[in-house]
């Protein structure tokens, strides 16, 4: 477990509602001393307040649509409804309209007039025509924890899309065949079969994204050893497309020799390469920030792909162990110890398949099941009626001299 704590160690996880908390309390706190000081104004000021808060980014909103409507409307919203696009779009929305809207009714059933009344609204109005401009020049943008959380809920980082390509264009088609191919390998090596915690796919996913094309030229203890067979399958017009991977040889500190089935996420180099052009605007802190998201994302991806169950193992590794000459081969064995004790792999039941109830007979002393464990949920039921535990007892059993 200790892989699974170091790698979890390292991952962003979502961001929580610990600012709207903290903004709650600090409402709570103002408007309790509000409330002590003079309790006879408290919703006037609240109205007034809340007003101010919804009528700069109204006035913002208008500004936006003037640009939309000028420049935009035929090319960013062809066929598309004025009232449910674009007001939205620029910030109009029903719940902007509707806080002011509620604002305003509040202030004006406020029972006491707020003192300098007539100040207050000349306040109002600046204040809402001073924002609408200074959010206009980026002064009040959003920051960038902000811009980061809505990019991660709205799925919108480069990561996400990277992380659901690799896994729709590549992992989805060549992972079911993944058991197939091996079992192949196998029966041409017999003197290197896989074992059974070998049989998984191990994808690695460097934070710094500078990946290598041959696993060796980073490890001296690492060797190719094999292709498993192509898998060719007809994908965008091109007629079978050769999907396949490679398996390494790697050695532990005795000079055991360990197979495995082992390669990079390809996405990274994409990554990587942006973070090279200046054109792209991603840095190496952005490009760090991004691995991460693909791990994250990659990893909720693939738990609940059925296709890919127990085909696969992420492996993050972090780039503060380069002074290591062989950190990757020892955090491959790591994980190849690891799932070897602590999993057996169980091939998924392939679709259509029927699981038959079948009689085993023990073999050299142990029982073994021809058929694999299905993994989806069997009712079993039998035609027979149902019969009692025990044998009913006889009355005579109980009186004997009754007959």
């Amino acid at each position: 477990m200790q892989c699974h704590q170091d790698q979890e160690a390292l991952i962003p996880r979502p961001r929580g509602a610990l600012p709207k908390v903290c903004a709650a309390a600090l409402v709570a706190v103002t408007m309790g001393g509000v409330l002590f000081l003079s309790p006879e104004r408290l919703f006037g000021w609240v109205a007034m307040v809340i007003l101010t808060l919804t009528l700069g980014p109204l006035l913002h909103g208008v500004c936006l649509l003037a640009e939309e409507m000028l420049y935009h409307s035929n090319t960013r919203y062809r066929g598309r409804e004025l009232l449910s696009h674009v007001l939205p779009a620029c910030g109009l929305g029903g719940k902007t309209l509707l806080a002011a809207a509620m604002a305003g009714l509040l202030l004006y059933l406020a029972g006491h007039p707020l003192p300098h009344q007539g100040q207050c609204w000349k306040l109002l109005f600046l204040t809402s025509v001073l924002y609408a401009l200074l959010k206009s020049l980026g002064v009040l943008g959003p920051s960038e924890v902000e811009v980061s959380d809505i990019c991660e809920g709205r799925k919108m980082n480069v990561a996400h899309g990277l992380a659901w390509s690799f896994y729709l264009g590549y992992l989805r088609l060549a992972l079911p065949r993944l058991e197939e191919s091996i079992a192949a390998f196998s029966a041409t090596h017999q003197a290197r079969k896989l074992g059974r915690g070998y049989r998984k796919l191990l994808i690695l996913v460097p934070l710094n994204a500078n990946i290598s094309h041959k696993l060796e030229d980073e490890d001296d203890r690492i060797s190719f050893f094999d292709n498993l067979p192509n898998n060719e399958i007809d994908r965008a017009g091109v007629r079978g497309r050769v999907y396949k991977h490679s398996v390494y040889r790697v050695l532990d500190e005795h000079g055991t020799a360990h197979d495995c089935v082992v390669e990079y996420a390809t996405p990274l180099l994409t990554l990587y390469s942006m973070s090279q052009e200046t054109s792209a605007g991603f840095g190496e802190p952005e490009r760090r920030q991004q691995v991460l998201l693909f791990y994250r994302t990659l990893q909720d991806i693939l738990e609940h792909s059925l296709e890919c169950r127990n085909r696969y193992r992420l492996i993050l590794l972090n780039d503060e162990h380069e002074d290591d000459p062989n950190f990757l081969s020892k955090a491959l064995l790591r994980h190849l110890q690891q799932q070897e004790k602590e999993e057996f792999f169980l091939p998924p039941q392939q679709e259509g398949q029927q699981f038959e109830s079948r009689s085993s007979a023990p073999i050299n002393g142990e029982w073994h099941n021809p058929d694999p464990m299905s993994r989806e949920p069997t009712l079993m039921y039998s035609l027979e009626r149902p019969q009692p535990l025990r044998e009913p007892v006889e009355d005579t059993d109980i009186y004997p001299g009754r007959i």
